[in-house]
């Protein structure tokens, strides 16, 4: 599956992980968003079922299993390169998921894997959207212990 100049949208997968006023984040090794932080996640693959693709990807870039419990949100991501053509597209589906096992330690697509408090978010350096859609994730979470 071609993801620079592709000829069709790429299908990606992200998980948001909250724990303790933490969420999980990695640093990305690789372009196009390498040094940036994002959600754990990465591309579906063929034939490959959603949850078992945000279960696999946590698992290679965090060495943590998940249980994804529902899709949070889906979103997209266009960048074009310096001569305005079609470099990356992404149909990005965002689960809520909960840790199910395993330790900590970044690796594949991760230069680092970290447990951010969401007061030092805007500290970091972070991939297009992501910084909006784990707050909605956080106002989400305390909606529903409020509800509780």
């Amino acid at each position: 599956m071609k993801r620079r100049y592709p000829k069709t949208p790429v299908v990606g997968i992200g998980a948001i992980i909250l724990r303790r006023g933490r969420v999980l984040l990695i640093e990305r090794a690789r372009p196009p968003a390498e040094g940036q932080w994002s959600l754990p996640g990465g591309v579906l693959e063929p034939g490959e079922r959603l949850a078992d693709a945000v279960r696999r990807e946590v698992l290679e870039e965090t060495g943590l299993r998940v249980k994804p419990e529902r899709v949070f949100e889906v979103a997209e991501s266009i960048i074009r390169d310096g001569r305005g053509r079609l470099e990356y597209h992404y149909v990005l589906i965002d689960f809520l998921c909960r840790v199910d096992g395993g330790r900590l330690c970044a690796s594949s697509d991760a230069v680092r894997a970290e447990w951010v408090a969401e007061a030092e978010l805007d500290c970091l350096p972070m991939t297009e959207g992501t910084l909006e859609v784990i707050r909605r994730a956080f106002r989400a979470s305390r909606r529903r212990r409020q509800a509780r």
